[in-house]
């Protein structure tokens, strides 16, 4: 311990006295450079340079200042259009990449190290999780409400790598766990990778006449081929009694992905009748699917199971959920966080005035109201500008990031409605929800009552989101250095090109003044140490 701590004391001292080397170093080089200017011959090099330089005409000049200014709007152009896909810098992440390396320097492993909690005790950052993308619990249908998007506005509602992540999941709940794979099966694990919708639909009715009781076929088609979600509930009560009767006639030991498949076709039923207004039908089949299968929390059939009982406005009934499940030890989410301001929101919402607010201090209620917001805010600051309609909403993905855009794209979607039926509620959510922002000093390194906010989910919801939506990004990014200085470069050299040309006279009056005002410290430097130092000295260092 003793050597480990001096060799971190010499570390920190080399690299205190680098900077001071370095000046040195750099100081020792101008002073040999002056003292060797007689043998170098640099007064004649700079003689002939000057004397070149006043032969050129001011189209040279015009030329010159042009041609930097075009190089240096394409580097602008091509740094913004970077920067807009990409949110950093290509100059940035090239000398970060590549040049720090090579100086010495080393990346920072700060990222995944210990982090300071809500008590201020440093405590390890998960780093594997905060960027997990998890399946969608109110994901839409692709036949009955994707594809009717697409055949309206022309548009892909869902990215290939959404759909990519879909096909995984089903394949790993429906066929993952059989130890003796059947023919149909194999089918249709190649149908869930098949890109084209049209080929998927041609596999599940080959797996269909293989066995016409392959429930996964009609998943598939309820899925994918129904128009309508009258006819996809057909379907998936048709899957169901398939699996059933599958399940029947086959050994207990392998029927592992049969209950995967039941409980999805189950949950799926569970949305038809909430989405064909069959509410209570709706809510009914989702406790009991909970009941059913308590271990399977990880299918999130709790936040379907708050949004039906919001729809019938059973707020005690949903406060009950919430209890439940709005717990510390458990994973939190944007339908958790902003449910429970909603709740609070609307005991004091109807009566609420910013007015009087600030006249006579919030109530007890109203401050428990307003700190259920800020907690919701922080834990995704994504979703009040979609639930005050400050940002066009979309079709939600079928894969979402926790604390992401797309978290709040789909929590938005659902829930909307549900914020305007309580009067007043978008109003005090309106008045209060950027006060968080003063609470977190930088959400990138100390969280409030979270973890601080994770850096990658700009990248991960692009991924998921389509092209034609505008990803809301947090914290926002400041423009790069090297975009503002480019654009400065090239504003200022197109103006001296375009100065240079118009007078041509005038501008090389200028340039000349500048530039001997610019070596004036260096030579009232130059004659100080000529008479500071006797010639004699600086005789024997020419001639050594």
């Amino acid at each position: 311990f003793f050597e480990i701590g001096h060799l971190d004391k010499l570390k920190s001292w080399l690299s205190w006295s680098w900077t001071y080397i370095c000046a040195v170093w750099f100081a020792m080089v101008l002073t040999m450079i002056y003292v060797l200017r007689s043998p170098l011959k640099l007064q004649d090099t700079l003689t002939s340079a000057s004397v070149f330089l006043n032969t050129l005409t001011p189209k040279f000049y015009v030329a010159l200042t042009g041609t930097s200014s075009l190089i240096s709007g394409l580097i602008l152009i091509f740094e913004w259009w970077y920067f807009r896909k990409y949110g950093t810098s290509f100059i940035e992440q090239v000398s970060v990449s590549h040049l720090r390396p090579l100086l010495g320097g080393v990346e920072s492993s700060t990222t995944t190290g210990l982090f300071s909690s809500v008590n201020g005790e440093a405590e390890p950052r998960p780093s594997v999780s905060e960027c997990k993308v998890w399946r969608n619990p109110l994901n839409l249908f692709r036949g009955a409400e994707y594809s009717r998007y697409t055949w309206v506005t022309g548009k892909e509602p869902l990215t290939y790598y959404d759909m990519n992540l879909s096909a995984q999941d089903h394949q790993t709940f429906f066929t993952g766990d059989t130890q003796q794979i059947k023919a149909e099966d194999t089918v249709m694990q190649k149908a869930w990778r098949e890109r084209n919708p049209q080929a998927r639909i041609r596999a599940a009715y080959q797996a269909i006449e293989m066995n016409h009781e392959c429930a996964a076929a009609y998943v598939l088609l309820a899925e994918e081929e129904a128009t309508t979600i009258t006819e996809a509930e057909r379907l998936f009560k048709q899957a169901l009694r398939s699996g059933k009767r599958e399940q029947r006639v086959q050994d207990p030991v392998t029927t592992g992905k049969d209950i995967n498949l039941l409980v999805y076709i189950k949950r799926r039923l569970a949305m038809c009748a909430r989405k064909l207004g069959r509410i209570k039908e709706a809510v009914k089949m989702m406790r009991d699917l909970m009941k059913e299968f308590p271990l399977l929390g990880m299918l999130n059939i709790h936040e379907n199971l708050l949004e039906a009982l919001l729809e019938l406005q059973a707020y005690a009934d949903v406060q009950a959920v919430l209890a439940k499940y709005d717990d510390i030890s458990l994973p939190k989410s944007a339908t958790i966080c902003y449910t429970s301001a909603l709740l609070k929101a609307r005991a004091v919402s109807e009566k609420f005035s910013p007015e009087a607010a600030s006249r006579r201090g919030l109530s007890t209620a109203e401050m428990n109201a307003v700190e259920a917001i800020h907690r919701a805010v922080e834990f995704n600051p994504h979703v009040p500008k979609y639930l005050l309609e400050m940002k066009s909403l979309i079709l939600p993905p079928e894969h979402i990031l926790k604390r992401g855009d797309s978290e709040a794209v789909a929590y938005a979607f659902f829930h909307l409605q549900h914020w305007k039926r309580a009067e007043g509620a978008l109003n005090l959510l309106h008045c209060t929800w950027e006060g968080t922002f003063r609470i977190i000093p930088y959400p990138l390194e100390k969280g409030h009552l979270f973890y601080p906010y994770p850096g990658c989910t700009e990248t991960a919801d692009r991924e998921l989101l389509p092209t034609f939506h505008e990803v809301s990004v947090y914290p926002k990014k400041e423009l790069p250095f090297f975009i503002l200085f480019t654009a400065g470069l090239c504003s200022f050299t197109a103006m001296l090109a375009m100065l240079t040309h118009q007078f041509p006279e005038l501008m090389g009056v200028f340039v000349k003044a500048f530039f001997s005002t610019l070596f004036t410290p260096l030579g009232f430097f130059a004659d100080k140490m000529e008479s500071f130092m006797p010639s004699s000295f600086w005789h024997q260092l020419t001639r050594i």
